[in-house]
């Protein structure tokens, strides 16, 4: 009898220890802090090499022929403005809202840091601009 009561106080032990880890709801997701104003975001030397780097080739799949946009230098900025982008609302852009870590639509080995995306955001908050 005793043997049975401890077998049954170690699965009730096991069951509440693999239940104990269980969220019903998902975790916010990390806040992108906000660029300094006083620090200038060009599309050419700043946004646009982002697509392209090693560690983050958005191109190997963006190339103008496998998926839409087009994000190889020289083509990424019409490709993404108006279309992608609403200029002064990245949260209502769909670029924004579909970056590697932010809900990108496929599986990438990759996600944008914290920094790239903050660079993003306001680059897209502060007009998009082709500069």
């Amino acid at each position: 009898m005793f043997r049975y009561l401890k077998i049954l106080l170690l699965l009730g032990l096991f069951g509440l220890a693999m239940n104990s880890c269980y969220y019903d709801e998902a975790l916010p997701p990390e806040p992108i802090p906000d660029v300094d104003p006083d620090v200038e975001i060009s599309f050419r030397e700043d946004i646009e090499p982002l697509f392209s780097r090693e560690e983050t080739n958005c191109t190997q799949c963006h190339n103008g022929v496998s998926q839409d946009p087009d994000l190889r230098v020289g083509n990424a900025f019409n490709a993404i403005v108006p279309t992608y982008v609403n200029a002064g609302d990245a949260e209502g852009s769909l670029f924004y809202q579909r970056l590697p870590g932010r809900g990108h639509r496929a599986e990438t080995d990759f996600v944008l840091s914290i920094s790239d995306i903050s660079q993003i955001k306001s680059w897209i908050d502060r007009g998009a601009e082709n500069n």
